[in-house]
Parts: structure tokens; C-alpha cells; sequence
């Protein structure tokens, strides 16, 4: 169970509410030479040539990108899965998505504009996968290593592997 600050369930369940709900994704792979930081909001202003707007949590500077986030969906007997979709405004973004062997990691977290550096909710790893592009974006796959949802202990105490209990 989660435990969520005042602040944010109010922003969640209230009618009208000045609070905005941040996503903040750190990107992160062995070929990357550091990771890669966005956010879903541009909450401050961090350039001007180029104009660049972004957030900063916890002394990172989060950039801001055209990112909408699917979250993750809760299910007993699958793994999580999300989907990201990047805006590819630059358009560099295919050839680094291309150029990456393995999977890259990325950690998705929640944080309130008013306070950017209380994490609210923060998700597992997910590994990006399936990658599909047009001109315009690049959408992701999010999943989470289905070792992460393998009961424990891994046997069972049931009639068909140990008769001589019942």
C-alpha cells in the first residue's frame, strides 16, 4: 500500500485543484554516458538560447519533452506494463533509439509542482521494448522484469505435490 501526502490526495480527489501531479523519468542504460532526465511539465524556465524549460528535483535538472505516460496497470497474474510517448520534436531521438542493443531502463516518478523534490509515487524499473516511430513520436512499451512477480517461496503445499499433508 502506498502512503500518500495530504497534498497529493487532495490534488487527486478534489474538484478543482492549483496542484500539478509531475512525472519525472530517469532513462538509463551501459551505453548512455549519463542518463537521460525528463518531465511531463515545464515548471520553470531553464535557458533561453536555446529556450529550454524543464524542473529540477533534488538538484537534477529534469528537461521537459513532449512525454505522455500510460501508467502502469495492476493486475495479479501479469506484470505491470506502460506505455511512454516521446514527442520527437528534434528529431534525434530515432537514431539513439536505434543505436541501443538492450533494452534501457527507466524509473518513473510523481512529485507535486509546489513541492518538487517529495517523491509521491515512484514505480519500479520498467525495461522500454518494442519500439514503434513515425515522424512525429516514438512510443515505448514499459515492462517490468517478470521475475519481479514470481510468487515466494516458489513451491506449493497442495494436494497434487504433497498428498501426505491433507
Amino acid at each position: 500500500m502506498r502512503v500518500l501526502s495530504l497534498n497529493f490526495r487532495k490534488a487527486l480527489f478534489g474538484q478543482e485543484s492549483g496542484e500539478v501531479p509531475i512525472f519525472l523519468l530517469t532513462i538509463t542504460h551501459p551505453d548512455l554516458p549519463e542518463p537521460i532526465y525528463l518531465t511531463t511539465d515545464a515548471t520553470e524556465r531553464l535557458g533561453t538560447d536555446p529556450l529550454v524549460y524543464g524542473a529540477v528535483s533534488r538538484g537534477v535538472t529534469y528537461l521537459y519533452a513532449g512525454v505522455e505516460i500510460m501508467l502502469p496497470d495492476e493486475q495479479d497474474k501479469s506484470p505491470p506494463t506502460s506505455k511512454l510517448i516521446v514527442a520527437n520534436v528534434g528529431r534525434d531521438l530515432i537514431p539513439l533509439a536505434r543505436s541501443v542493443n538492450s533494452p534501457p531502463s527507466v524509473r518513473i516518478e510523481t512529485v507535486l509542482a509546489s513541492s518538487l523534490d517529495v517523491v509521491e509515487i515512484e514505480w519500479p524499473k520498467f525495461d522500454m521494448s518494442n519500439l514503434t516511430y513515425d515522424a512525429n513520436q516514438l512510443t515505448f512499451d514499459l515492462t517490468v522484469d517478470s521475475l519481479a512477480t514470481e510468487p515466494f517461496p516458489s513451491g506449493t503445499f497442495s494436494p497434487a505435490y504433497f498428498p501426505g499433508l491433507f
